[in-house]
């Protein structure tokens, strides 16, 4: 066919006699002169690269600046294209009617397209330079354009056109949109003043973008970029090369951050409480704060969210209209013969207009939309369209969700801050209220918000569907739609099911977690006393509970996703076979496949419907629960506090007290009371300045609950002495404190403070925080945070007075054993410290503080006398003196009352005496004696206390703590990738190479852990399942399209034809239905039998590993394969599994069903295939970072939240709220922009996961359409159907995938402890050698003996040779790491004899069944464990004791009385770790423990190590007296314990160096044992 511009078989087609304007293909010419003239001048410019040349603004990205109306140029623009497409469409079908080409018709419009996407790129070329003054350009081409499309909309008015003509119309939008762009740019010179004025506008780029932090480039980047999240491309490339980290992803913009939104929150939420101010009995609604804060945003999400809606029926009508196209071929094709026959006047020099014929190119609109081609691009672009409006509206509300939910938890976090202790202490807000108002309420909320578009957008969704499948098969689609809304509660009743379900496996579960870190606590005991498989069994039976209760959860899941599956199945049944009976002839393929895809489309609004009415439930209690938190009591204002009533105090006579002397231990206390009396003392000297730096007058105080704590409260404190607060357990000296630091409710009196006096002109003063208290509360109180930021909390670090306050608190050694030293993270989350080290870092904090004033509350309660001396020495008397600074001290240690410049005695919430002591000696004496023998008390306690040494204890328990941490490293890095498979291949390539492999390995391991049978069980009904799928919709197209199909599948007789189809498509569907429900529950049942398979290898297998194990791995990282990781396994795999199961075998039906019907498409489908493969390869890496990102930075600030609402009293005292606050927002943000990355990582990939299914729906509706023989209308419409549900599965594929390789990692840790190497339980000597009785006599032969606790490490025993005769009482001492528990340990082969033997009664303990042999044998150790349970099962788990005889043990021990006395006796509960008894009575438990088992041999690692004296004299006399016939082998820690032993093994760096009896050892001089008794060591 020959081409002319405007076509060939018409002569007169260029005649211009009439006048330019009146000939059309003269018209059509002139509107190719702006496109050319814009494309002329723009390409120089922007390949010479006027756009790469960057401004005189240096900034760091290319999007900082948008010229006015730049989204509305946007989107002009590309409404602009949309018309131009059309316009295209309209000439090329209209020139398909006519004989020859007229390229009139459609080239201007294709070089238009090319002129709009020209435009749009040298625009934001221009706008990211900066450089206006080339906008002419566009302006000129926007004028040119306007006036000839004026030109011809004018001509085809004179020509008598309407709006039936498609051209027609095309015209007059081009003009308007034209107009418009014109206005838009004119716009652009009025503002900039670019051109035609003298002075342009000068602009600077948003602050954010000043701002090189920031890198979250969302509200900043262009439509289009926004649209696509092209902006995120490099974040996510970058991630294959590096991790994401912290630093990359930056900071938030300042409207996202957690400040803004709150001021925003904040000042809606107090206008709503202006509202209510006089309605005492209504509470400021959240919800219309919330909605004044943050509607906007939601309201525009709402309207992307309909837009998308509304686009989305348009997928069900054009696969009608294609399908429709088929079948009118036939009808086409009569027509098109007479049409060839018929004439074409051409366009000659008059306005003489083809005859409106067959074959006008004049096109209607609604012969344009009859054309399959059209339709299958309109198809395309309502999918592009649709995908990127509801990705919109996602991201939207996504982004406000988390500016609520940082708004919330700053409003939380500010109200926490002021709320009232009494508050807190009296349990009206617990501490886990508050925790949960964090964690869950404020995510509730978010979550909601991320829903709630749905809430408005599901109605009109389902009554549009509704409309539109009863316009297609009239009444029976009332009956699908009905069968859908019925079975709709049913999945409302089934979720809710789920959510209780889910609650009764989370009690189990944390019973189950007691129950493991109890044993994972008391491993050693259970090991040595071979108990560890009773403890294994009780943590099965919880497993079973829990199990029981996953059962029913996976039930209840699996029915959740049946439903989900059947549903359409069910209703699309029922529609056609009522269908058929009414109508009496089966549907047609294009209603058929129409209807299909609108109930896919009505399916998931219902199916979310349940899921959003369960969460907006959800968010109205939390709301209730946040409103009952915002308007609870607050502390009273503090004003008072900074000295504004500031008044001088009547004189407050001011004693020097004593001269600060040592105090000196050997002489006792009252000597020195006594010493004090003598009228020897220094006279006191009256200051001149008789000043107190708080007063109380007529104080009465109460907790909140009206009744007065303190009453009638008068003191004053005078500024730089020590007062020091005395009186009973109970008296109200804490409360004291806390009234005048404004924690109490002051029901009547008043706390003045003074202000510093302009006297004290010191420097040191003048630098000081006036107003805040350094205050030490009682129960020490540490931040997340290492040692050097506890101390010295927020003030900068000062090197000399830090090591003077370490020095003071004898914190250096403490210091010193921790991994990096001070710089070591303790806290909640860091190294646990015992209560004396947590309390002297509390003191060292604030003696370290910079503060007038300082209050201690009994600083000495945790700490032994030594320390207490040191600190009082050191710390008090030396370093706070020397500061001139006011100190009030709350102490029970009257010894220290000499000190005292002040002294309040306290009695039952009121003050008994105030004054110095001298005054307190002469006015009140029975004070005064009482004191004196409660110091005589205190001595005695002394004398048994100086041997105890507690902090040495303290300081050892840190230290074994500490040195297995030596293998922490390397547990921690087993989350690295599969190091077994690349040992020294550390490359950067092979590390990214592992980043983007899948863990197949361990897929493979966990779906083998469910079970071969299961697994084949599995894959064959989901295989089963997804052909029936496709044969039902296969069935379907045979059976619509039977009609223009000469072979049936079915009888041609009409009754027996369509019984035979409707049976067979029933009879399909519901083997669909049932194969729905058995796949559900095969993935869920597998899903579970590896959970409990995994689980209970885990479990043997850590209960059954060698004790270096537990010594070297923190409990921790064993605990959280327990808690975190087996949770994973157990709820969280299996839906991801089932999810990415489905979603693939979708995808891959889908394909295999297109390229059937149109085998062309295979060959489009290598190109899909390969961006598909490189979307998915880096979305995972980037989506697995950000993951663990916002996971890691969940966890610092739910702790803020937690150890802020501790220590609350603290902050308020030191004046601390701001920098608090600021860390709380800072934690906010940080957690906020992780969060916002991962959700916008989501929508990068689902917006191209989306375009590639449009894609594919084009490659599909254009290879079916082509004619070369192409496939039945039937086949047609199953081959769109498909396509279009690929779009939906694409992202899911990936987007379980990524999460699937995120949860793998799980079974990945929860294995490497599967492959560790167990302890040999087996002996070589069989069960029936050994005696019943063994051992009898009780006699130890040493022979040689080597003990290592590693193959790889060093022996810590040599060569040892020792006999122990039965009976005989040992005694083993030496130094630290000598090597004496390690001794006692190979006794119990605990550790690795590797050489040598010990024999016990004539047998080698090495070849004795190691059950039996540590069952055998008793020992105690130094940490009394006792278990949660009651007291029979602590003494006998095994249960194999009567009564009397456990009685008589507990005799043997002194428990006896005390247990008796409690209720239940031996059935008495014990907590967890024994903590509702005394140190000292748990060790006595454990001795009758030992004594219950009624071994020959009995062994004691320095068992009396942290007990006082009283108990260990019982400990010794027990053991002297009940086991005066068994052989006993003490470890001493102190030597002064073993001098009357008849042996004594004295050890030396693992070697043996003495041994004899003690007497004799002592007649050595130089020896060893002489050495160590001489230092009592």
């Amino acid at each position: 066919m020959k081409v002319a511009f405007c076509g060939n078989d018409n002569p007169s087609a260029y005649n211009i006699s009439a006048g330019f304007l009146k000939n059309v293909c003269f018209l059509d010419a002139l509107n190719l002169v702006p496109h050319v003239f814009l494309l002329f001048i723009t390409f120089p410019i922007l390949f010479i690269g006027w756009g790469s040349q960057s401004s005189k603004v240096q900034i760091h990205h290319n999007t900082w600046l948008h010229f006015p109306g730049h989204n509305l140029r946007w989107i002009l623009t590309f409404t602009l294209l949309f018309v131009h497409v059309c316009e295209i469409g309209e000439g090329i079908v209209s020139d398909a009617q006519l004989k020859s080409r007229h390229l009139h018709l459609f080239l201007p419009a294709i070089m238009g397209f090319v002129a709009a996407t020209t435009s749009i790129v040298y625009y934001h070329n221009i706008e990211t330079s900066n450089f206006p003054k080339l906008l002419l350009a566009l302006f000129l081409y926007w004028v040119m354009a306007f006036v000839t499309k004026t030109i011809k909309l004018v001509r085809y008015c004179q020509d008598g056109f309407s709006f039936q003509q498609l051209r027609f119309c095309i015209t007059g939008l081009m003009v308007v949109l034209y107009g418009l762009l014109m206005a838009v740019e004119i716009n652009v010179i009025r503002v900039r003043k670019y051109v035609f004025f003298t002075d342009p506008q000068k602009v600077k780029p948003p602050e954010d973008l000043q701002d090189l932090g920031v890198r979250f480039l969302q509200p900043f980047v262009n439509l289009l970029s926004k649209a696509t999240y092209w902006w995120m491309n490099t974040l996510i490339i970058s991630a294959h090369k590096k991790p994401i980290d912290l630093k990359a992803i930056g900071k938030l913009p300042i409207a996202m951050r957690a400040l803004t939104n709150y001021v925003r929150l904040k000042d809606a939420y107090e206008e709503q409480k202006k509202k209510v101010e006089d309605k005492p009995n209504r509470k400021p609604s959240i919800w219309l704060a919330m909605y004044r804060a943050f509607g906007r945003p939601i309201l525009l999400s709402s309207t992307f969210r309909y837009l998308a809606d509304l686009l989305g029926f348009a997928g069900p009508l054009c696969i009608s209209g294609i399908v429709m196209s088929f079948s009118n071929e036939t009808e086409d094709d009569i027509l098109k013969t007479n049409a060839t026959s018929a004439n074409y006047t051409a366009l000659t020099s008059g306005a003489i207009y083809p005859v409106r014929n067959s074959t006008d190119p004049f096109l209607t609109s609604t012969n344009f939309l009859k054309t399959a081609y059209v339709l299958a691009v309109l198809l395309f672009l309502a999918l592009i369209l649709q995908r990127t409006f509801l990705q919109a509206s996602y991201y939207v509300t996504i982004e406000t969700g988390i500016n609520l939910r940082g708004a919330l938890l700053a409003m939380i976090y500010n109200k926490m801050l002021r709320l009232s202790t009494s508050n807190l202490s009296m349990g009206e807000m617990t501490l886990g209220q508050i925790n949960n108002l964090v964690a869950i309420e404020t995510n509730q909320l978010m979550w909601f918000l991320f829903l709630c578009p749905n809430l408005w957008a599901m109605p009109v969704q389902i009554i549009m569907g509704v409309i539109l499948l009863y316009n297609l098969l009239g009444q029976s689609a009332l009956v699908g739609a009905a069968v859908i809304v019925l079975l709709a509660p049913i999945q409302y009743f089934i979720a809710t099911k789920l959510a209780e379900a889910q609650k009764s496996t989370l009690d189990y579960s944390t019973e189950r977690l007691k129950k493991t870190n109890e044993i994972l606590k008391g491993i050693k005991l259970l090991k040595l006393y071979a108990w560890e498989h009773i403890f294994c069994r009780s943590v099965e039976e919880t497993r079973v509970k829990e199990l029981t209760s996953l059962k029913t959860f996976a039930l209840y899941t699996s029915l959740s996703i049946f439903m989900n599956a059947a549903i359409p199945i069910a209703a699309v049944l029922a529609t056609f076979v009522t269908y058929t009976y009414i109508k009496e002839e089966p549907p047609t393929t294009a209603q058929a496949f129409a209807s299909l895809s609108l109930f896919h489309i009505l399916v998931t609004p219902l199916f979310l419907l349940s899921t959003v009415v369960r969460f907006a439930v959800k968010a109205i209690i939390s709301v209730q629960k946040l409103n009952e938190f915002l308007i609870s009591d607050e502390i009273g204002d503090d004003s008072w506090r900074n000295g504004d009533t500031a008044l001088t105090c009547e004189s407050c006579k001011k004693h020097t007290g004593l001269p600060s002397k040592a105090i000196n231990r050997k002489q006792p206390l009252r000597h020195q009371l006594d010493s004090y009396e003598s009228p020897l003392r220094i006279p006191t000297r009256h200051l001149d300045i008789d000043d107190c730096a708080i007063k109380v007058t007529n104080g009465y105080f109460s907790w909140g609950s009206g009744l007065a704590t303190l009453s009638n409260i008068d003191i004053r404190i005078p500024t730089g002495q020590m007062t020091m607060i005395v009186g009973q357990v109970g008296c109200g000296k804490s409360s004291l404190l806390l009234a005048v630091l404004g924690e109490m409710q002051a029901l009547e009196g008043k706390v003045h403070w003074n202000r510093v006096y302009e006297s004290e002109s010191s420097f040191e003063a003048s630098r000081r925080n006036r107003y805040s208290v350094a205050y030490a509360a009682q129960k020490p109180w540490l931040l997340n945070a290492t040692v050097e930021e506890n101390i010295t909390f927020g003030s900068p670090f000062n090197k000399q007075r830090y090591k003077a306050v370490t020095d003071a608190c004898s914190l250096q050694p403490d210091i010193d054993l921790l991994p990096f030293g001070d710089q070591t993270e303790i806290g909640e989350r860091g190294i646990n410290l015992s209560g004396g080290q947590r309390q002297r870092i509390c003191v060292a904090r604030a003696l370290y503080q910079n503060t007038n004033i300082v209050f201690l509350d009994d600083p000495f309660s945790a700490l032994d006398i030594h320390l207490s001396d040191h600190l009082m020495q050191e710390g008090i008397l030396k370093f706070l003196k020397d500061d001139k600074r006011t100190l009030v001290l709350v102490t029970h240690k009257l010894q220290y009352l000499p000190h005292a410049d002040w002294i309040i005695a306290m009695k039952d919430g009121t003050v008994l005496r105030e004054g110095t002591l001298k005054d307190i000696q002469t006015k009140d004496v029975e004070l005064y004696e009482h004191w004196k023998t409660l110091m005589n008390r205190q001595d005695q306690e002394l004398e048994k206390d100086m041997e105890a040494d507690q902090t040495t204890l303290e300081r050892k328990t840190l230290r074994r703590a500490m040195y297995p941490r030596e293998s922490k490293a390397q547990l921690e890095d087993e989350d690295e990738e599969e190091e077994e498979e690349e040992e020294d291949d550390d490359n950067m390539s092979t590390v990214m190479r592992l980043r983007t492999n899948l863990p197949w390995k361990t897929c493979w391991q966990y779906l083998t852990s469910g079970g071969f049978l299961l697994l084949s069980l599995m894959i064959f009904s989901k295989l089963l399942k997804h052909s029936v799928i496709v044969a039902i919709d296969y069935w379907l197209a045979q059976w619509t399209s039977m009609t223009n199909n000469g072979k049936a599948l079915c009888s041609t007789e009409e009754p027996a034809r369509k019984t035979c189809y409707v049976a067979v498509f029933s009879i399909l569907s519901g083997a669909g239905i049932v194969l729905c429900l058995v796949t559900s529950l095969t993935v869920e049942w597998m899903g579970l039998t590896a959970a409990k398979n995994l689980h209970h290898d885990l479990l043997n297998k850590i209960i059954l590993g060698p004790i270096r194990f537990f010594d070297t791995t923190p409990l921790g990282l064993i605990l959280n394969r327990f808690s975190a990781d087996t949770n994973i396994i157990d709820q969280h795999i299996p839906p991801t599994l089932e999810s990415l199961s489905r979603s693939t075998l979708l995808c891959l039906s889908a394909i295999g069903i297109i390229s059937y019907a149109t085998p062309w498409f295979v060959v489009a489908l290598v190109p899909l295939g390969i961006a598909f493969y490189f979307i998915q390869k880096y979305f995972r890496v980037a989506s697995k970072d950000l993951q663990e990102l916002d996971d890691s930075t969940q966890l610092p600030l739910l702790c803020h939240f937690s150890e802020t609402a501790e220590g609350l009293t603290t902050i308020r005292a030191f004046r601390h709220e701001p920098r608090f606050k600021q860390r709380m927002l800072e934690l906010t943000d940080t957690n906020n922009i992780a969060y916002l990355f991962l959700s916008a990582a989501n929508r990068w990939l689902e917006v191209r996961t989306d375009y590639l299914g449009a894609f594919i729906v084009l490659t599909a509706a254009v290879a079916s359409i082509s004619p070369n023989d192409g496939p039945k209308d039937g086949l047609v419409g199953l081959g769109l159907l498909y396509a279009l549900t690929i779009t939906n599965y694409l992202n899911w594929v990936v987007r379980n995938l990524a999460d699937l390789e995120v949860q793998m990692s799980a079974v990945k840790k929860v294995n490497s402890f599967l492959n560790m190497e167990s302890e040999n339980y087996e002996g070589t000597m069989d069960i029936s050698q050994v005696p019943k009785d063994w051992p009898q006599e009780g006699e130890i032969k040493i022979e040689n003996l080597c003990v290592r606790y590693e193959n790889n490490l060093k022996p810590v025993l040599k060569h040892v040779k020792a006999y122990i005769k039965p009976g005989q009482k040992v005694g083993i001492c030496g130094r630290t790491g000598s090597g004496k528990s390690s001794l006692s340990l190979a006794f119990f082969r605990m550790v690795d004899i590797f050489d040598g033997k010990i024999v016990i009664d004539g047998i080698d303990i090495s070849k004795i069944p190691l059950d039996m042999l540590r069952s055998r044998l008793s020992i105690i150790l130094q940490d009394p464990i006792l278990f949660s349970g009651s007291i029979r099962f602590n003494l006998d788990p095994e249960c194999k004791c009567t009564d009397d005889m456990l009685w008589e043990a507990l005799e043997i021990a002194q428990l006896k009385n005390m247990v008796k006395s409690l209720p239940g006796g031996l059935d008495a509960i014990v907590t967890e770790g024994g903590e509702n008894f005394s140190v000292g009575q748990r060790q006595l438990f454990c001795l009758a423990r030992a004594f219950v088992r009624k071994s020959s041999i009995l062994i004691m690692d320095e068992a009396t190590a942290s007990i006082d004296m009283a108990t260990e004299n019982i400990l010794q006399k027990v053991v002297m007296t009940a086991f005066a016939d068994r052989t006993v082998v003490t470890i001493a820690h102190r030597v002064s314990q073993i001098l009357d032993a008849d042996l004594v093994l004295v050890l030396s760096e693992g070697d043996l160096v003495e041994c004899d009896a003690a007497a004799n050892l002592l007649l050595k001089e130089g020896g060893l044992f002489t050495t160590l008794v001489k230092t009592n060591k």
